[in-house]
């Protein structure tokens, strides 16, 4: 039996739970992973991807020396290179050099429009404060952006228009309080499998009512007093017929709306149409359904709705969203432990990276760009001349690359993205990223995204370095470093110092201390400087549990729950709604709903877990149909298929299960062999920006045995 040398206490580095991990070493490697039993996030219990996938770490494909492409790339032609073959290897100096030689090029002759920067939800909270820091502060650019834009903007823009604040409200583990939620949109034992055990012992052992509202037949379904398989991108008129039924019913919190809500008479008319008779000829869900749902949570004496990204990847994310939240707003399930809107974020730190200002409408504290006191403040926190800070909002991720051309973006710098699987018509995207001039990854592997770079900035995993994250329900946690970097591999935050010298030195800008720091805690305790919500958040505070934001100075114990008193936009804001139908409709030509999402056994773009031993309990995308479908066409559980949309196909194996309902299809995205964001329309939500990942029409046929890919051809492109 293997004796650690020691075990290093730190927070898990995949899905936004943020459970606290021991990692037990002997000779500087990690043998084993387990939890601590007083964690108050997660109780010693862990997912497949928290105990045993760290082995990324170590896998032979990981780079660790900086690399410069051997052949010059143009816009217009540049190509892909995994191959080590295709790169030179070069000093840590030579690749900063070139890197700030490049960038302040193109900054000099195209100015602040030409720069932008994808941010990273999987790096610290002080690796993106200090990345979006550089691009403002010495590019001059709101271009920065990271996933949020991808999973929960939908989520974000509704909360703040409706409540002027888009964190989760309660902590995940009130839902054993809850009498009565509602999950929605969140395929929770796969996507948050922590949060779902605490959500099935909230049933068992608590006696709480749970009702799922997903057009597929999840896990969760078995626990559930009530399922509601509404037809994708449906949320609208279901959620504000429920919305009708509570007032029509008189169910309604009169004494929450009067003191804590504007709006009430105006979305009361608007809901007139929304009969539960009019949601079920849209949704699918019977009508007695919807009643049962309504007066289920409104009766309920604390209620709470967790919902995931079938919600917010929607070309009407932002309405889905609102049609939750004003839900909550009639019954008054908000404000109080046990109750509450709670997004679940879907990267270890997405919340942490928003709230550093990883956002191209917001400095760190979410304080707006185009606001001159906000921008005063971190002009002064920077040591930027008056007026030196753009006011102007940047381009989002998705804006970004489509405006990749002569007169728009022409370089981009990547840190731990990969929007070469995460972007949505990857063909398109593919185009985009060719007309770069441009690009620098920073990243523990060539993705796909990092093959079309130009250099390459080795940087090191979560367990090679210090920092924070700042999980789903708000809480600030610390990450420790239990092994030195491998090879020459770097932590995020040094690497942009390093760049950001060079670049401030080359620009002529003042020189100052700005980018010179000791250790990570002296990033964060600048932040708090100036973001009021970090005031009182320090590293010798984060030891025991982490301490949820708001922590507004260093006596201040965190906070569990928000809006007990008030809402910060003051009243909370109702929002008449519209229902708007997905973009692309099934039709003759195309007739089925692709939806896509997550596995257990994976994580996102695949970077990470298709590097580790994951990839054996999962190593190939299945296309999952319903049985009905598959007799239909003649298809068979582990048949070749071919899915197909208007623009483009892939080919993948094919799951027959009643999970899925008839008429959809479902398609994991961490594949690049068999890309699902090939088939996603990049229609996007007006207002915030985000994807409709969630719904579009796609065909589906019975395909050759050797049209899959074969394994070789992995290896080939350098994903193994």
């Amino acid at each position: 039996m293997i004796e650690a040398d020691r075990i290093v206490a730190t927070v898990c580095p995949y899905c936004g739970v943020g459970c606290n991990l021991q990692l037990h070493l002997k000779n500087d490697y990690i043998y084993k992973v387990t939890a601590p039993f007083d964690s108050v996030v997660n109780h010693g219990n862990l997912c497949v991807k928290g105990r045993f996938g760290y082995d990324f770490i170590y896998h032979p494909r990981r780079v660790t020396i900086p690399l410069i492409r051997k052949t010059p790339q143009q816009p217009g032609s540049r190509t892909q290179a995994f191959d080590l073959d295709e790169w030179r290897v070069v000093s840590w100096d030579e690749a900063l050099d070139y890197t700030a030689d490049r960038l302040v090029e193109i900054y000099r002759r195209d100015g602040a429009h030409a720069m932008a920067a994808y941010l990273c939800a999987k790096a610290t909270n002080e690796d993106n404060y200090l990345l979006q820091k550089l691009f403002r502060a010495l590019f001059r650019t709101n271009n920065v952006d990271h996933c949020t834009r991808l999973c929960h903007a939908g989520s974000v823009v509704a909360l703040q228009q409706a409540i002027g604040s888009s964190a989760m409200s309660n902590t995940a583990a009130e839902v054993i309080q809850n009498d009565v939620f509602i999950v929605t949109g969140s395929n929770t034992t796969e996507n948050h499998p922590i949060i779902a055990l605490q959500m099935k012992a909230a049933v068992e052992r608590y006696g709480a009512k749970m009702i799922v509202v997903d057009p597929r037949r999840l896990e969760l379904v078995d626990f559930a007093e009530l399922w509601l398989p509404l037809k994708p991108g449906t949320n609208v008129p279901l959620f504000t017929a429920m919305a009708h039924v509570i007032i029509e019913e008189g169910l309604v919190n009169e004494k929450f709306v009067a003191e804590r809500t504007e709006g009430y008479a105006e979305f009361v008319r608007s809901v007139e149409e929304f009969t539960p008779e009019y949601a079920e000829a849209i949704c699918g869900v019977d009508r007695e359904l919807i009643r049962r749902a309504a007066r289920l949570y409104a009766t309920a004496e604390r209620g709470a709705i967790y919902w995931g990204m079938g919600i917010s990847q929607l070309s009407h994310g932002t309405a889905s969203a609102l049609s939750l939240i004003h839900l909550a707003f009639l019954t008054g399930h908000i404000g109080r432990e046990g109750t509450g809107l709670n997004p679940l974020r879907g990267q270890n730190n997405v919340q942490g990276a928003s709230d550093m200002g990883a956002m191209p409408f917001h400095y760190p504290g979410y304080m707006r760009v185009d606001n001159p006191e906000n921008a005063a403040k971190w002009e002064r926190a920077w040591n930027v001349e008056p007026g030196g800070l753009s006011r102007e909002l940047g381009l989002t991720t998705t804006e970004i690359l489509s405006h990749a051309h002569p007169g728009g973006v022409r370089a981009l710098y990547i840190m731990g993205e990969n929007p070469m699987m995460s972007e949505p018509n990857l063909n398109l995207t593919r185009q985009h990223m060719q007309q770069l001039e441009f690009i620098a990854a920073q990243d523990l592997f060539i993705n796909e995204s990092g093959a079309f770079a130009d250099v390459f900035l080795p940087a090191v995993s979560w367990a090679e370095k210090d920092g924070t994250f700042t999980n789903t329900d708000r809480r600030v946690q610390r990450v420790r470093q239990a092994l030195p970097p491998r090879g020459q591999a770097r932590p995020d935050w040094q690497i942009i110092c390093d760049l950001a010298q060079r670049i401030e030195a080359r620009l002529g800008r003042p020189q100052s201390a700005g980018w010179r720091y000791a250790h990570p805690s002296e990033i964060l305790a600048e932040v708090g400087r100036v973001s009021p919500e970090y005031a009182g958040v320090a590293y010798d505070r984060l030891d025991e549990q982490g301490l949820q934001t708001p922590v507004w100075d260093a006596q201040h114990p965190g906070t569990p729950y928000l809006f007990g008193d008030r809402f910060p936009r003051g009243k909370g804001k109702f929002h008449p709604l519209e229902f708007v139908p997905v973009v692309e409709m099934p039709d003759d030509e195309y007739p089925f709903i692709l939806t896509t999402g997550r596995v257990l056994e994976h994580w996102h773009g695949g970077t990470l877990t298709r590097h580790s031993h994951l990839d054996d309990l999962f190593p190939e995308a299945r296309a999952q149909i319903n049985p009905v479908d598959a007799e239909m066409l003649g298809i068979q559980d582990g048949m070749a298929v071919r899915v197909a949309s208007r623009r483009g196909q892939v080919i993948l194996r094919a799951s027959v299960s009643e999970k899925t309902s008839a008429g959809l299809v479902f398609i994991p995205f961490h594949f690049a062999e068999a890309a699902a964001n090939l088939l996603t329309i990049d229609a996007l939500d007006p207002q915030a920006k985000i994807p409709e990942y969630k719904a579009c029409a796609v065909q589906v046929f019975p395909a050759r045995e050797d049209e899959l890919e074969r394994p070789e051809a992995r290896m080939e492109r350098g994903r193994y």
